[in-house]
């Protein structure tokens, strides 16, 4: 399996070769992003015994991050590297001041080999769902134990998985252990055949990314009156920003931000909140000005600092059952009601807790969208209720990181 996997790689490989040469050739971003793939990790020296933690992009990269600084405090003194796959991701680890960052390069057998002799890890971590199989595979070879964190896994992933079950087994029983985010994501790994021995649901660092009581206190204190529509993804801006216009006029003190969760749709969500006709600014052309009441978020890392001055947050990606939601959590850490829609297959434990609890709301179509927010700026003393209780439910679920912490080093040493 693992020498048909490389083939198959290597094949796509030199199939693309001929538009890489070109593209090194002629486009010097393409030529930078491609080096920095490739090559980016010998920015940093040859490591001995790191440990090595790997993220998608930049939700997972916050997770990462919660790690590193918890096992610094825990007197951690062996180098920590995070590998990331996307753009975004690495610029999140860099904001973030993660002192060993690189883009993972093709998960193809000499460049992983390149990695592995320049990292010589101790462990290494995947973070959520990155299965790289011949990454696995390479570190199982070497002896290298190999931990998914935070693990998940939806019901439309599992059914893909059965398809390919012997496959699937192949790369898992290389897995040293699976430390999953929930029972359902346990109970959906463990029907693909996975041993029993290497499962264990430890709950989702994703609660424990968060902020310190004192920090919240200290936001609390900072709250205004802006209502922000955080991580939308196609289809949710329409319904946004008609019940932005409805709220524009009726709530003449408030203000509006509107955070796609990939900027590379910025140009599209731009032309489709100039043509609802109520002027806006983007964010980095701002300059401390608070006269404009809309605002459209278009730089990375800065969503945070509106949750902490927001006093309602509406989360997107859950108008539509491709995307399954986004992340809930972040709000709610700030003490704000979060309404989000009916698809939250990606956050399914988090909405459920969230809604059992009161300060989540869930809404079964974007039709409902004006209706909910109105009814929270209407009532002040409900809104502020529902936000405590949200804010209170993450309190109730940290603790999943110093069970990871606990697992690292019992796989290490």
């Amino acid at each position: 399996m693992r020498l048909i996997y490389h083939t198959i790689i290597g094949f796509a490989i030199l199939v693309g070769l001929p538009a890489i040469v070109l593209g090194i050739v002629f486009s010097n971003n393409f030529r930078s992003h491609f080096f920095k793939r490739i090559f980016g990790y010998k920015d940093f020296g040859p490591l001995t015994s790191c440990i090595w933690i790997h993220a998608a992009s930049v939700g997972e990269v916050r997770i990462g991050k919660t790690l590193i600084s918890k096992l610094k405090e825990e007197g951690e003194v062996r180098p920590i590297v995070l590998s990331v796959f996307t753009s975004a991701g690495f610029d999140q680890a860099k904001k973030e001041k993660v002192e060993h960052v690189f883009l993972i390069p093709p998960d193809f057998l000499i460049l992983i080999n390149s990695l592995l002799n320049h990292l010589c890890p101790a462990i290494l971590i995947l973070i959520e769902a990155e299965m790289w199989p011949g990454l696995i595979c390479e570190c199982n070879r070497r002896k290298i134990p190999v931990l998914l964190a935070n693990g998940r896994i939806t019901q439309k992933s599992a059914d893909r998985y059965n398809l390919f079950l012997f496959i699937f087994n192949g790369i898992a029983e290389r897995v040293s252990f699976f430390s999953m985010r929930t029972k359902k994501d346990a109970d959906r790994i463990l029907s693909l055949g996975v041993d029993s021995k290497k499962v264990r649901v430890n709950g989702n660092i994703k609660f424990d990314v968060l902020m310190s009581d004192e920090e919240v206190t200290e936001a609390e204190q900072k709250k205004s009156n802006w209502l922000v529509f955080g991580s939308t993804r196609p289809g949710d801006e329409g319904p946004v920003m008609e019940a932005i216009v409805e709220l524009y006029d009726e709530y003449p003190t408030h203000q509006f931000v509107v955070a796609p969760r990939h900027l590379g749709r910025l140009h599209e969500v731009k032309e489709l909140m100039m043509a609802y006709g109520i002027e806006f600014q983007l964010h980095s052309e701002r300059l401390g000005s608070e006269n404009l009441r809309l605002v459209l978020l278009d730089q990375l890392g800065e969503l945070n600092g509106y949750y902490a001055k927001a006093c309602l947050a509406f989360i997107g990606g859950s108008f539509n059952p491709r995307f399954g939601g986004q992340n809930i959590i972040e709000p709610a850490s700030y003490g704000l009601p979060v309404v989000f829609g009916p698809y939250m297959n990606n956050f399914e434990e988090e909405s459920r807790l969230l809604i059992e609890s009161g300060g989540g709301i869930q809404i079964k179509n974007p039709k409902e969208l004006y209706g909910v927010l109105n009814e929270l700026l209407v009532d002040k003393k409900k809104r502020k209720n529902l936000g405590q209780k949200a804010w209170k439910t993450v309190i109730k679920n940290r603790g999943a990181v110093n069970k990871t912490i606990e697992l690292i080093n019992r796989l290490v040493n």
